[in-house]
């Protein structure tokens, strides 16, 4: 790299306080003697984050920010994409892909106001974080300078890693010296587990890979009723209960897990171009999809409805890619929006050993119409033989192919 390459003077690092972004803090530090901040975000992963904020400190940095962005990450980015039920090839509820945004954002955003003229991040130059981090900073700031370590230097082995560590005095946790059997990648809506043990897309995943649900097996045998109630498309109470985003998903996660509910083995098309094979554990969100596709069903209409499910592989697709910032997610999810006006009401859900069981759903939008779809006396409701014609017409492209057909014309 050339020197000038080098010249920056300061560079928001996202910073997790772990070994590997503790090493890149320090790499920073020394091979562009540059000025780091770091920025820290409690997005649901359970960790505790103030060791974060005092090993920065031992590194000497001087602005320093951890926040709690939980709401912000429900609200703003989980509630919006569980409107469009997306669903990535076919399966994956997107927990890592919806945090990236975010944290790129808020890195934009403190950039900004302590003068950075870089951001940092530890993506690997295998993954597809580093594509969705990148992406997202220069939608953000389109001239902003982007440092990604793991493309830039020679510590490529965990051993040159952990000697980095050493020469400089990183501390080391016992179980990063040795060679960690997984990688965990955790927020409010899912735990992602891939690498290492995990690599044998044949074997299935040791039992200590799942920390957010229990197994299916070891469920209880008695089934959980709940209530989930939507406005506008979003889940806003629970039994009757209204509780903020963030509230909601944390008590659907605490549900989930005691049914063994949410566990996926997938494996999946990375952006890059590799398959990779990854454990998702995305609890509360399993349920929040089977209750808000179950009070569309009463209340949207029928092309909206698959107009809606037609466009979702694309939005998922823009959404795991990394193109959260980008205008045409932004005009998908506008039309996605504006479906959601009339989706408010109520869906009963049983929780039993994996399985989310719609056992009912009201709205005072539905457009279920019992007097329509009965098998008794409608009394004048639905004119039978009105469907004769409506047959008729569908079927004349059908019948004219055939006549064709039958001359030994191609169809």
């Amino acid at each position: 790299m050339a020197m000038a390459d080098k010249r920056v003077k300061k560079v928001v690092l996202a910073y997790s306080g772990g070994l590997d972004t503790s090493v890149i803090l320090r790499w920073l530090q020394t091979e562009y003697n540059a000025e780091v901040v770091t920025f820290t975000a409690d997005l649901g992963q359970g960790e505790e984050l103030e060791p974060a904020r005092r090993k920065a400190e031992m590194f000497g940095v001087k602005e320093i920010f951890v926040e709690d962005l939980r709401e912000t990450f429900t609200r703003d980015f989980v509630f919006p994409m569980f409107r469009a039920n997306a669903l990535y090839e076919g399966q994956y509820l997107l927990g890592t892909s919806i945090a990236r945004p975010l944290i790129a954002q808020r890195q934009i955003e403190i950039a900004e106001a302590v003068g950075a003229d870089a951001v940092a991040h530890g993506a690997t130059g295998k993954g597809n974080d580093q594509v969705r981090f990148e992406l997202a900073y220069y939608a953000l700031k389109p001239d902003v300078r982007v440092i990604a370590p793991w493309r830039e230097w020679n510590l490529t082995s965990r051993t040159r890693l952990l000697e980095f560590a050493e020469a400089h005095q990183i501390p080391i946790s016992k179980d990063k010296r040795g060679e960690a059997p997984f990688s965990v990648d955790a927020n409010l809506l899912h735990s992602s587990s891939e690498g290492k043990l995990l690599e044998d897309p044949a074997q299935e995943p040791d039992e200590i890979v799942y920390q957010r649900t229990i197994s299916p097996e070891a469920a209880p045998d008695i089934a959980t009723v709940i209530s989930v109630g939507f406005a506008k498309g979003d889940a806003v109470s629970i039994n009757g209960e209204d509780l903020s985003p963030a509230a909601l998903l944390t008590r659907l996660n605490a549900l989930g897990r005691d049914n063994g509910i949410g566990r996926l083995d997938l494996v999946e098309n990375r952006f890059v171009g590799m398959k990779s094979r990854g454990v998702y554990e995305t609890p509360g969100g399993t349920i929040l999809l089977a209750a808000h596709r179950a009070i569309e069903s009463i209340t949207l209409d029928r092309e909206a409805a698959h107009l809606k499910d037609s466009i979702m592989p694309r939005y998922a697709e823009l959404i795991y890619n990394g193109f959260w910032f980008s205008p045409e997610r932004h005009m998908l999810q506008a039309l996605i929006d504006t479906s959601q006006h009339s989706v408010t009401g109520t869906v009963r859900l049983k929780l039993y050993k994996g399985n989310v069981i719609v056992i009912g759903r009201d709205s005072p939008n539905s457009l279920y119409s019992a007097r329509m779809v009965t098998f008794e006396d409608d009394q004048g409701a639905y004119n039978q033989q009105d469907a004769a014609g409506f047959i008729k017409l569908n079927a004349l492209r059908l019948r004219l192919g055939a006549a064709v057909g039958r001359r030994g014309g191609a169809l």
